[in-house]
């Protein structure tokens, strides 16, 4: 047998053997939220073994250990986010509606002060080595960057187009971005404070969530057409792509498992893993519930989390109108939650 044969096999066999090695997600819990309004961006304190789930104008609190809400953190209008900072036990809301952030004593959960951004604040970041709390804001098209202790404005980064997801990784002290309508990558020198790259996303159009895998350097970003992108954060160059569902909003990476998850709003969760070097490979395609379009990932059980609800039933069409939207059905809201045995140690 030829050598370049032997190297095929081998490779199939890897292949095989990663596939059998995972096992498969399912719902482990739902945990009942309730209330009225809309969701966004869920968050995880793994020391603190907190979630923090953004719903309407509050940021509800829950307990990842006994999986049951144990607080809240109201007047968070249109809160699209929230960021934790442990060593200083605080926490940062992004409110959308009112332009502003909420500094949050994490113990206590109250609003000690607010502080402005720019218009529209969507993603917000924690960067550590600085001590600093980045928002994304989608009207103004640029990202506030302010002292985390105190909320005072240190910059305001011009992005040229409206970002969506961010990631940090502090061995090249940059902050990635997703640009939504340009279709491109940012790469924000923390020490400046400027863009100091801008990568093309091709074949990627319309991304939203971000992940990063801070051993390869590898993005994994997920885009409108039904993709997720991954990219060498050092070059900017796309390494592969992987399919991915209708609505694709959110993409976790698990270090421990070396799993990638892109979660759609058309009810499931791609899940993909490495294969061979820059290859994934789809080990499971998971069913979550339709809208559950955002996710997080608790990387001390490996679990994951999805904002969810029930809808009405939907309404008769009207001929020559778009189709109406589904009405979240009166105190529906919840959040899933699932996992596999993996038999790693946490």
């Amino acid at each position: 047998m030829r050598k370049t044969a032997w190297v095929g096999l081998f490779l199939l066999i890897l292949g095989a053997a990663a596939f059998a090695a995972t096992p498969p997600y399912k719902l482990l819990k739902t945990i009942t939220v309730g209330a009225e309004g809309g969701w966004d961006y869920l968050s995880v304190d793994v020391n603190a073994r907190r979630l923090y789930v953004s719903h309407a104008a509050k940021v509800v609190v829950i307990d990842m250990d006994k999986d049951e809400v144990v607080g809240e953190i109201p007047d968070t209008p249109g809160v699209h986010g929230f960021a934790i900072a442990p060593e200083l036990g605080l926490g940062f809301a992004s409110n959308g509606r009112e332009n502003k952030i909420s500094i949050v004593d994490l113990k206590t959960l109250q609003t000690l002060s607010k502080a402005d951004t720019g218009t529209n604040p969507d993603c917000v970041l924690y960067v550590p080595g600085h001590q600093e709390v980045y928002t994304f804001n989608g009207r103004s098209k640029d990202a506030s960057v302010l002292e985390a202790k105190t909320g005072k404005l240190i910059a305001t980064i011009p992005l040229g187009g409206k970002p969506e997801f961010a990631v940090y990784d502090p061995a090249t002290d940059r902050v990635y971005n997703n640009i939504e309508d340009k279709n491109t990558v940012v790469a924000i020198d923390a020490k400046t404070h400027a863009v100091a790259d801008t990568w093309p996303l091709a074949p990627g159009e319309e991304a939203s969530g971000m992940a990063i895998d801070l051993k390869s350097h590898r993005l994994f970003i997920v885009a409108g057409n039904k993709l997720m992108i991954v990219m060498d954060n050092a070059t900017g160059k796309v390494v592969t792509t992987v399919p991915t569902g209708d609505g694709t909003d959110a993409c976790v990476y698990d270090p421990g498992t070396g799993l990638a998850m892109a979660s759609a709003g058309e009810g499931f969760v791609t899940i993909a893993k490495y294969t061979a070097p820059d290859k994934l490979d789809v080990v499971q395609t998971l069913q979550t519930a339709r809208g559950a379009r955002t996710m997080t990932l608790d990387p001390k059980t490996h679990k994951i989390y999805l904002s969810a609800a029930e809808y009405e039933a939907p309404a008769a069409p009207v001929a020559g109108q778009p189709a109406p939207r589904p009405k979240m059905k009166p105190g529906s809201f919840k959040v899933l939650v699932f996992g596999a045995s993996f038999g790693i140690k946490s």
